[in-house]
Protein backbone atom coordinates (compact mmCIF):
# COMPACT_ATOMS: atom_id res chain seq x y z
CA UNK A 1 0.00 0.00 0.00
CA UNK A 2 1.45 3.48 -0.76
CA UNK A 3 1.59 6.40 1.63
CA UNK A 4 -1.10 8.13 -0.58
CA UNK A 5 -3.55 5.62 -0.33
CA UNK A 6 -2.56 4.53 3.73
CA UNK A 7 -3.27 7.84 4.19
CA UNK A 8 -6.41 8.38 2.62
CA UNK A 9 -7.62 5.23 4.21
CA UNK A 10 -6.65 6.47 7.94
CA UNK A 11 -8.27 10.09 7.40
CA UNK A 12 -11.64 8.53 5.94
CA UNK A 13 -11.18 6.07 9.53
CA UNK A 14 -10.98 9.41 11.09
CA UNK A 15 -14.23 10.72 9.76
CA UNK A 16 -16.28 7.62 10.23
CA UNK A 17 -15.26 7.60 13.96
CA UNK A 18 -15.76 11.64 13.98
CA UNK A 19 -19.00 11.15 12.86
CA UNK A 20 -21.26 10.14 15.60
CA UNK A 21 -22.94 12.61 17.53
CA UNK A 22 -21.66 12.67 21.41
CA UNK A 23 -23.83 10.60 23.48
CA UNK A 24 -25.25 11.69 26.83
CA UNK A 25 -24.20 10.06 29.87
CA UNK A 26 -27.24 8.85 32.42
CA UNK A 27 -25.18 10.83 35.17
CA UNK A 28 -21.87 12.81 35.77
CA UNK A 29 -20.16 12.79 39.16
CA UNK A 30 -17.31 14.81 40.27
CA UNK A 31 -14.17 13.31 41.79
CA UNK A 32 -11.71 16.85 42.37
CA UNK A 33 -12.10 20.35 42.27
CA UNK A 34 -11.12 21.29 38.30
CA UNK A 35 -13.88 21.61 35.85
CA UNK A 36 -12.14 18.58 34.03
CA UNK A 37 -12.61 16.35 37.24
CA UNK A 38 -15.49 14.60 36.10
CA UNK A 39 -16.63 11.31 35.35
CA UNK A 40 -19.43 9.97 33.02
CA UNK A 41 -21.44 6.89 33.50
CA UNK A 42 -23.74 4.93 31.68
CA UNK A 43 -25.74 2.43 33.09
CA UNK A 44 -25.73 -1.53 31.01
CA UNK A 45 -28.90 -1.77 28.80
CA UNK A 46 -30.76 -4.93 28.97
CA UNK A 47 -30.14 -7.72 31.55
CA UNK A 48 -30.50 -7.94 35.07
CA UNK A 49 -28.42 -8.02 37.93
CA UNK A 50 -25.06 -6.44 38.71
CA UNK A 51 -22.99 -5.58 35.49
CA UNK A 52 -19.22 -5.16 35.16
CA UNK A 53 -17.68 -2.18 34.80
CA UNK A 54 -15.79 -0.60 32.10
CA UNK A 55 -13.74 2.18 32.54
CA UNK A 56 -12.49 4.47 30.19
CA UNK A 57 -10.09 6.66 29.34
CA UNK A 58 -9.98 8.51 25.81
CA UNK A 59 -7.30 9.59 23.58
CA UNK A 60 -5.97 12.75 21.90
CA UNK A 61 -2.65 13.13 22.43
CA UNK A 62 -3.38 14.60 25.59
CA UNK A 63 -4.37 17.87 24.05
CA UNK A 64 -6.78 19.44 25.27
CA UNK A 65 -9.40 19.72 21.89
CA UNK A 66 -9.61 16.43 22.61
CA UNK A 67 -12.16 15.53 25.45
CA UNK A 68 -13.99 12.69 26.57
CA UNK A 69 -16.92 13.40 24.28
CA UNK A 70 -15.72 12.13 21.46
CA UNK A 71 -15.28 8.87 22.54
CA UNK A 72 -18.90 9.06 24.38
CA UNK A 73 -20.18 6.86 21.34
CA UNK A 74 -18.02 3.99 21.99
CA UNK A 75 -19.34 4.51 25.53
CA UNK A 76 -22.33 3.97 24.78
CA UNK A 77 -21.41 1.16 22.34
CA UNK A 78 -20.34 -0.95 25.68
CA UNK A 79 -23.41 -0.02 27.50
CA UNK A 80 -25.64 -1.69 24.79
CA UNK A 81 -23.58 -4.44 25.12
CA UNK A 82 -24.56 -5.23 28.56
CA UNK A 83 -21.38 -3.13 30.44
CA UNK A 84 -21.97 -0.46 33.01
CA UNK A 85 -19.84 2.11 31.39
CA UNK A 86 -17.56 4.88 33.46
CA UNK A 87 -15.57 7.41 31.18
CA UNK A 88 -13.20 9.72 32.83
CA UNK A 89 -11.79 13.00 32.00
CA UNK A 90 -8.63 14.73 32.80
CA UNK A 91 -6.45 17.60 32.55
CA UNK A 92 -4.48 17.49 29.04
CA UNK A 93 -1.89 20.22 27.90
CA UNK A 94 -3.12 24.08 27.59
CA UNK A 95 -3.75 25.79 23.95
CA UNK A 96 -0.86 26.55 22.05
CA UNK A 97 0.76 30.38 22.78
CA UNK A 98 -0.24 32.87 20.06
CA UNK A 99 -2.35 30.34 18.01
CA UNK A 100 0.51 27.36 18.08
CA UNK A 101 -0.55 23.80 18.38
CA UNK A 102 -1.61 22.81 22.54
CA UNK A 103 0.67 21.13 24.29
CA UNK A 104 0.26 17.60 25.28
CA UNK A 105 -0.39 17.13 29.07
CA UNK A 106 0.75 18.60 31.77
CA UNK A 107 3.38 17.22 33.85
CA UNK A 108 2.11 15.85 37.02
CA UNK A 109 -1.62 16.81 36.38
CA UNK A 110 -2.54 14.37 33.89
CA UNK A 111 -1.33 11.66 36.47
CA UNK A 112 -2.89 13.37 39.33
CA UNK A 113 -5.89 13.34 37.55
CA UNK A 114 -5.99 9.68 36.31
CA UNK A 115 -4.98 8.47 39.66
CA UNK A 116 -7.29 10.48 41.79
CA UNK A 117 -9.88 9.77 39.49
CA UNK A 118 -8.77 5.49 39.75
CA UNK A 119 -9.05 5.94 43.48
CA UNK A 120 -12.41 7.59 43.86
CA UNK A 121 -13.88 5.36 41.17
CA UNK A 122 -15.02 2.80 43.98
CA UNK A 123 -17.47 4.81 45.88
CA UNK A 124 -18.40 6.54 43.33
CA UNK A 125 -19.73 3.88 41.10
CA UNK A 126 -21.77 2.18 44.27
CA UNK A 127 -23.20 6.16 44.52
CA UNK A 128 -24.21 6.75 40.94
CA UNK A 129 -23.76 3.12 38.85
CA UNK A 130 -25.79 0.98 40.98
CA UNK A 131 -26.20 -1.80 38.52
CA UNK A 132 -22.07 -1.60 37.81
CA UNK A 133 -20.16 -4.28 39.77
CA UNK A 134 -17.22 -2.46 41.37
CA UNK A 135 -15.67 -6.40 42.11
CA UNK A 136 -15.46 -6.72 38.18
CA UNK A 137 -13.85 -3.86 36.80
CA UNK A 138 -11.88 -3.74 33.22
CA UNK A 139 -9.79 -0.71 32.52
CA UNK A 140 -9.74 0.31 28.50
CA UNK A 141 -8.26 3.39 26.91
CA UNK A 142 -7.74 4.39 23.44
CA UNK A 143 -4.15 5.82 21.68
CA UNK A 144 -3.01 8.22 24.72
CA UNK A 145 -5.62 6.87 26.63
CA UNK A 146 -4.42 3.54 26.25
CA UNK A 147 -0.90 4.93 27.72
CA UNK A 148 -3.24 5.83 30.82
CA UNK A 149 -4.56 2.86 31.15
CA UNK A 150 -1.93 0.91 31.21
CA UNK A 151 -0.29 3.19 33.73
CA UNK A 152 -2.90 3.51 35.72
CA UNK A 153 -2.86 -0.44 36.14
CA UNK A 154 0.61 -0.29 36.80
CA UNK A 155 1.03 2.17 40.12
CA UNK A 156 2.11 -0.35 42.42
CA UNK A 157 5.19 -1.33 40.64
CA UNK A 158 5.84 2.65 40.37
CA UNK A 159 9.62 3.77 41.51
CA UNK A 160 9.70 4.11 45.66
CA UNK A 161 8.99 7.92 46.42
CA UNK A 162 6.62 8.72 43.43
CA UNK A 163 3.75 10.41 44.40
CA UNK A 164 1.13 8.27 42.41
CA UNK A 165 2.76 5.14 44.05
CA UNK A 166 -0.06 2.17 45.29
CA UNK A 167 0.64 -0.66 48.08
CA UNK A 168 -1.27 -2.73 46.13
CA UNK A 169 -2.14 -3.50 42.74
CA UNK A 170 -5.67 -2.17 41.56
CA UNK A 171 -8.74 -4.06 41.55
CA UNK A 172 -8.85 -4.48 38.19
CA UNK A 173 -9.92 -7.75 36.22
CA UNK A 174 -7.87 -6.61 33.68
CA UNK A 175 -6.40 -3.79 30.99
CA UNK A 176 -8.01 -3.71 27.49
CA UNK A 177 -5.63 -1.18 26.03
CA UNK A 178 -6.00 0.02 22.36
CA UNK A 179 -3.33 1.19 20.20
CA UNK A 180 -1.87 2.67 22.84
CA UNK A 181 1.29 4.51 23.52
CA UNK A 182 2.68 1.88 25.54
CA UNK A 183 6.37 2.35 24.82
CA UNK A 184 7.17 5.94 25.51
CA UNK A 185 10.71 5.71 24.03
CA UNK A 186 9.62 3.86 20.90
CA UNK A 187 6.98 6.20 20.31
CA UNK A 188 9.08 8.83 20.92
CA UNK A 189 11.47 7.77 18.10
CA UNK A 190 8.45 6.81 15.66
CA UNK A 191 7.70 10.71 15.90
CA UNK A 192 3.79 9.44 16.86
CA UNK A 193 1.75 12.20 18.00
CA UNK A 194 4.13 14.86 16.22
CA UNK A 195 6.29 15.22 19.71
CA UNK A 196 3.57 14.88 22.01
CA UNK A 197 5.62 12.24 24.12
CA UNK A 198 8.28 14.76 25.43
CA UNK A 199 5.83 17.37 26.04
CA UNK A 200 3.50 14.87 27.59
CA UNK A 201 6.76 14.35 30.60
CA UNK A 202 7.72 18.39 30.20
CA UNK A 203 10.39 18.15 27.54
CA UNK A 204 13.53 17.62 26.31
CA UNK A 205 14.92 18.76 29.65
CA UNK A 206 13.21 15.62 32.16
CA UNK A 207 12.43 13.35 29.37
CA UNK A 208 14.82 10.76 30.83
CA UNK A 209 14.52 11.40 34.69
CA UNK A 210 10.27 11.43 34.76
CA UNK A 211 10.76 8.15 32.04
CA UNK A 212 10.21 5.48 34.74
CA UNK A 213 7.40 7.27 36.44
CA UNK A 214 5.54 7.13 32.98
CA UNK A 215 6.65 5.13 30.62
CA UNK A 216 4.31 1.74 30.79
CA UNK A 217 7.32 -0.33 29.19
CA UNK A 218 9.39 0.24 32.09
CA UNK A 219 6.68 -0.66 35.08
CA UNK A 220 6.40 -4.08 34.62
CA UNK A 221 5.74 -6.78 35.41
CA UNK A 222 2.21 -6.06 36.97
CA UNK A 223 0.68 -8.79 37.71
CA UNK A 224 -2.46 -7.70 36.12
CA UNK A 225 -4.32 -9.72 33.03
CA UNK A 226 -3.29 -7.01 29.82
CA UNK A 227 -3.97 -7.39 26.16
CA UNK A 228 -3.49 -5.01 23.50
CA UNK A 229 -5.71 -4.18 20.66
CA UNK A 230 -4.01 -2.51 17.80
CA UNK A 231 -4.51 -2.50 13.78
CA UNK A 232 -1.77 -3.56 11.52
CA UNK A 233 -2.64 -0.37 8.95
CA UNK A 234 -2.54 1.88 12.12
CA UNK A 235 -0.11 4.79 10.84
CA UNK A 236 -0.89 6.99 13.87
CA UNK A 237 0.20 4.84 16.59
CA UNK A 238 2.52 2.06 14.84
CA UNK A 239 1.91 -1.64 16.15
CA UNK A 240 6.12 -1.71 16.76
CA UNK A 241 5.03 0.06 19.86
CA UNK A 242 2.37 -2.44 21.11
CA UNK A 243 5.11 -5.02 20.41
CA UNK A 244 7.66 -3.46 22.17
CA UNK A 245 5.60 -3.19 24.85
CA UNK A 246 4.96 -6.84 24.68
CA UNK A 247 8.21 -7.93 24.45
CA UNK A 248 9.44 -5.13 27.41
CA UNK A 249 6.90 -7.71 29.48
CA UNK A 250 7.96 -11.20 28.47
CA UNK A 251 11.29 -9.84 29.72
CA UNK A 252 10.09 -9.66 32.86
CA UNK A 253 8.47 -12.37 32.83
CA UNK A 254 4.85 -11.69 32.08
CA UNK A 255 2.41 -12.95 29.27
CA UNK A 256 0.59 -9.98 27.44
CA UNK A 257 -1.88 -10.09 24.70
CA UNK A 258 -1.61 -8.71 21.39
CA UNK A 259 -4.64 -8.87 19.17
CA UNK A 260 -3.20 -7.60 15.67
CA UNK A 261 -6.65 -7.01 13.60
CA UNK A 262 -5.94 -7.25 9.74
CA UNK A 263 -6.46 -3.69 7.23
CA UNK A 264 -7.38 -2.00 10.43
CA UNK A 265 -6.12 1.53 11.45
CA UNK A 266 -5.71 3.97 14.24
CA UNK A 267 -9.77 5.18 14.64
CA UNK A 268 -12.09 2.35 13.73
CA UNK A 269 -11.22 0.29 17.42
CA UNK A 270 -13.41 3.19 18.81
CA UNK A 271 -16.08 3.51 16.34
CA UNK A 272 -19.46 1.54 16.78
CA UNK A 273 -19.45 1.72 12.77
CA UNK A 274 -16.88 -0.63 12.49
CA UNK A 275 -16.09 -4.60 13.28
CA UNK A 276 -13.32 -3.69 15.16
CA UNK A 277 -14.71 -2.11 17.99
CA UNK A 278 -17.25 -5.25 18.27
CA UNK A 279 -13.57 -7.05 18.50
CA UNK A 280 -12.71 -4.58 21.43
CA UNK A 281 -16.14 -5.42 23.12
CA UNK A 282 -15.23 -9.36 22.94
CA UNK A 283 -11.93 -8.87 24.24
CA UNK A 284 -13.24 -6.22 26.76
CA UNK A 285 -15.31 -9.29 28.08
CA UNK A 286 -13.19 -12.07 27.94
CA UNK A 287 -11.70 -10.12 30.82
CA UNK A 288 -15.20 -9.19 32.34
CA UNK A 289 -17.72 -11.87 32.88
Amino acid sequence: MTDDVAAARAAAEEKSAFSHPPVDPDATAAYGDDPDHVIDFWTPRGGSGSAPVVVVLHGGAWRAPYDRRHISPFAAFLAHRGFAVASVEYRRGAAGADGGDPVAGRWPDTFDDVAAALDALPALIREHLPAGDPRRVVLTGHSAGGHLALWAAARHVLPAGSPWRTGAPAPLRGVVALAPVADLEVADKLGVCGGAIRELLGGDDHFAERRPHADPALLLPTGIATTLVQGRADIEVPHAVAESYADAAAKAGEVVGVTLLPDVGHFPLIDPAADACAVVAEEIAQLAW
